[in-house]
């Protein structure tokens, strides 16, 4: 089973949309798990405060490192096996790479973030994956995990109809997929392109191949980048031949 720990302010966001739809289901079926940990349970004042002025000025307030630490040694506890992932716009871009690995792995324990953000001390003193979704600011880190934890639980065993779907989506090969079609054939002037309707499927993989590949590279040119980067061969190290 995939477990998932999101340490949170606002526990009550949990699982939320996952719980319908096919994540909803897969969380019915015993396929993964959502375990809700309340940040504030961790503090010691008779506030419950979790935050504090930042160090040097300016605005905002900032987590504290050791109230969040105690909660991350909390669900360390519970679950030693976990990765645990901090939600925060200083992270390394969430992959979907890393969403498969994830989801291949026994689950994750994810930290939303709030306010200004986390004490950096917190990073240097426990072993935390620093990860955004995203190059913008959102309130906080519930809804960034909430989409890591819909990429990665839909990629689970049994989730998807078929174990296939997922093969060929943007970014799985480095290319945004192509484009779909379906019934009717003619709408509003527009048919469906005819190759589709061919039969002939090595025209249509063919296709499919050149329309992925041409989108990617006027849609997002620093995919395609990388994409002809990886397609480049690389040269022979001395010891290699």
């Amino acid at each position: 089973m995939f477990i998932a720990q999101v340490i949170t302010l606002y526990p009550e966001m949990f699982p939320g949309p996952l719980g319908h739809s096919i994540a909803g289901r897969a969380l019915r079926e015993g396929r993964w798990r959502c375990d809700a940990i309340q940040m504030r349970d961790f503090a010691t004042d008779r506030h419950r405060s979790v935050d504090d002025t930042p160090a040097g000025g300016g605005a905002g307030m900032v987590l504290r490192a050791d109230v969040v630490a105690r909660a991350v040694d909390h669900a360390a506890a519970a679950a030693p096996d976990l990765p645990v992932l901090a939600l925060t716009p200083r992270g390394r871009p969430l992959s979907q790479a890393r969403v498969r690995a994830l989801a291949a792995g026994p689950g994750a324990t994810l930290l939303c973030g709030r306010f200004e953000g986390f004490d950096q001390r917190l990073f240097e003193a426990r072993a935390i994956e620093e990860v955004s979704i995203g190059d913008y600011i959102l309130s906080g880190g519930e809804m960034g995990a909430l989409v890591l934890l819909d990429a990665c639980v839909r990629l689970l065993p049994g989730v998807m109809g078929a174990a296939s779907s997922g093969d060929e989506e943007s970014f799985e090969s480095g290319l945004l997929e192509y484009p779909h079609y379906t019934r009717p054939a003619e709408w509003e002037g527009r048919t469906i392109p005819e190759v589709l309707r061919s039969g002939d499927h090595a025209r249509i993989a063919a296709w499919r191949t050149s329309m992925a590949e041409t989108d990617t590279r006027l849609r997002r040119p620093d995919l395609w980048e990388r994409h002809e980067d990886a397609r480049v061969p690389r040269p022979l190290a001395r010891g290699d031949e």
